[in-house]
């Protein structure tokens, strides 16, 4: 289960990182003060999903079950800021310069491998082994 979870979350990584280099390409940092997508909540959201993937590569070297829910509570909060994306997009985020750029595949893609890989860690951190 850790490879597919660490494929899932390859793939939504690669699609974050397209979709914020878009967004970046798109003129992110250079909007007015007053944004749908504000500079903290994009850097916060992939910010707290490499932490939680930090937590959930040591929690597999050691077994310990800590890391491995302290890892599904990063991704969690990070799940939380994507979806706060995802629907600020969904309103009227899409039709603003950057997040115009936005093809809907990337950013399904994104959801969809997100999701995996939460459900995924949230099973291996059930799982979890204490010794």
């Amino acid at each position: 289960m850790g490879l597919l979870t660490a494929v899932a979350w390859t793939v939504a990584a690669l699609a974050g990182v397209y979709l914020l280099s878009l967004w970046l390409a798109g003129g992110g940092l250079r909007r007015a003060k007053v944004t749908r997508f504000p500079a903290a909540l994009v850097f916060a959201h992939p910010a707290l999903a490499v932490s939680a993937l930090a937590c959930y590569a040591a929690g597999l070297a050691t077994g310990s079950r800590a890391l491995a829910w302290a890892a599904f509570a990063g991704l969690a909060a990070a799940a939380l800021l994507g979806f706060a994306m995802f629907t600020r997009w969904l309103g009227a985020g899409r039709h603003q310069p950057a997040g115009r750029r936005f093809p809907v595949l990337a950013v399904t893609l994104h959801g969809l491998a997100g999701v995996t890989a939460f459900t995924l860690v949230f099973l291996t951190a059930s799982a979890a082994r204490v010794f």
